[in-house]
């Protein structure tokens, strides 16, 4: 063979090969960075905390930061496992956020955490993994209340010396910090919230920078748009593969006004029951992820409707049918649990996001387990759990009752063989 038919078929194999090592070389650079750092900026801030903030910050740390950072072991926001996370991003655990000096946040000045808060840079320069909300857009009167709440004497917050778990980002969650997700540059502006009385402005503000509604109910976490959430794909057409206690896909809903796959059929009673309570028209659980927001007020969420009528509906059917499967053989009660999704929360075992294991013991008598699953928040005033008074019937709560009392003696009795 002549040198330059030799050279002929071997050009394009060394051009393969080079290609081969820059893409190896690329996904080890990747892999070995990590979630980056940058360099931080001071933030000369020092709040004044009022009770009206401490009132408002109060609201607003339970629609944002008590759902991934509350643990029930501990009752304050001592951080956890973020079971809902995509596997596509990894495993990933929450921040201690107490005033613990050493393990939390009380040894950071106002203007770390409002750094933190609008950028996601966290005080030691790393940046904070997607999964946690940056707040770019929120007014700076929300911010200093958010701020006011951490700083108070609530026991959601006092000095807890629990140490952090760390997360493990996938390579996927690395490359997007790499390529895609940025920090936010810190304002260079004030920020203020639009008046309650413009309905559609304020309900924006609202699903856009307070509550984050965009955020899930879009098309895929990995396109979420944080400065200029409008241009997330598929904006409140839902579809996004978020998982329920269970660690199952439970595709988030479209939310757009279309009739056919979205809310256009629900009155503004039946939205506000569904973000306020928790349950569809059909009386059915929204399901995990999504919670029940009763911190939202009336004309909160009557904003957020007036709101999502002006946003161009979405045509997208999401297959919400879920993918748990009962067994042919399964009790009454575990029948009634399917029945009404509490698997979405509990998970199969009763763990979940909010382990009820333990219930059979607190309210060791039918009558005490009712009366608690029918109105938690009687007993437990800042419960997530929807009222189930009127949506459970009457004749089925003995057997849910029999079934909770079951699963919480199998976790006992696993237990004990340990």
């Amino acid at each position: 063979m002549k040198w330059y038919k030799k050279w002929y078929v071997k050009v394009p194999l060394y051009i393969i090969g080079g290609l081969v090592v820059l893409i190896g070389g690329f996904a080890l650079f990747i892999q070995l960075r990590g979630i980056p750092s940058y360099q931080t900026q001071k933030i000369d801030l020092k709040v004044d905390y009022t009770p009206a903030r401490l009132e408002h910050g109060r609201k607003l740390v339970h629609i944002l930061c008590a759902e991934c950072h509350l643990d029930q072991k501990t009752n304050r926001l001592t951080g956890k496992q973020l079971i809902d996370m995509p596997e596509a991003f990894g495993t990933a655990y929450s921040r201690n956020i107490t005033q613990d000096k050493e393990l939390g946040i009380g040894g950071w000045t106002d203007g770390d955490i409002a750094y933190l808060l609008r950028t996601g840079i966290k005080k030691n320069g790393q940046y904070a993994p997607p999964w946690m909300v940056k707040l770019p857009g929120m007014s700076d009167e929300d911010l200093y209340s958010i701020i006011t709440f951490l700083r108070s004497d609530d026991s959601l917050v006092q000095a807890s010396s629990v140490h952090d778990r760390e997360s493990q980002p996938s390579w996927f969650a690395k490359f997007l910090c790499f390529v895609a997700f940025k920090p936010y540059p810190y304002p260079d502006h004030a920020i203020t919230a639009p008046d309650s009385s413009d309905k559609v402005s304020y309900g924006k503000y609202i699903v856009n920078d307070v509550v984050h509604c965009y955020a899930c109910h879009e098309a895929d976490f990995s396109t979420i748009n944080e400065l200029h959430p409008t241009e997330s794909v598929g904006y409140l057409g839902g579809g996004n593969p978020t998982l329920n206690a269970n660690r199952r896909v439970n595709r988030s809903a479209n939310i757009t006004m279309d009739n056919e796959t979205g809310i256009g059929n629900w009155s503004e009673n039946q939205f506000m029951r569904a973000v306020r309570q928790g349950f569809a028209p059909n009386n059915r659980p929204l399901g995990y992820p999504m919670e029940r927001y009763p911190e939202l007020s009336e004309t909160d969420v009557s904003a957020i409707y007036a709101y999502i009528k002006t946003v161009p509906p979405i045509h997208n059917a999401v297959d919400r049918t879920g993918s748990e499967i009962l067994a042919a053989n399964a009790s009454e009660g575990a029948k009634v649990y399917h029945k009404y999704a509490c698997y979405s929360c509990h998970s199969e075992t009763g763990a979940g996001v909010c382990d009820l294991r333990g219930a059979y013991k607190k309210y060791p008598s039918d009558s005490a387990l009712t009366t608690w699953i029918k109105d938690p928040s009687k007993i437990i005033p800042d419960s997530k759990m929807p009222t189930w008074d009127g949506v459970i019937q009457e004749n089925e709560y003995t057997a849910l009752c029999a079934y909770v009392r079951e699963l919480g003696q199998r976790a006992t009795d696993v237990a004990a063989l340990k």
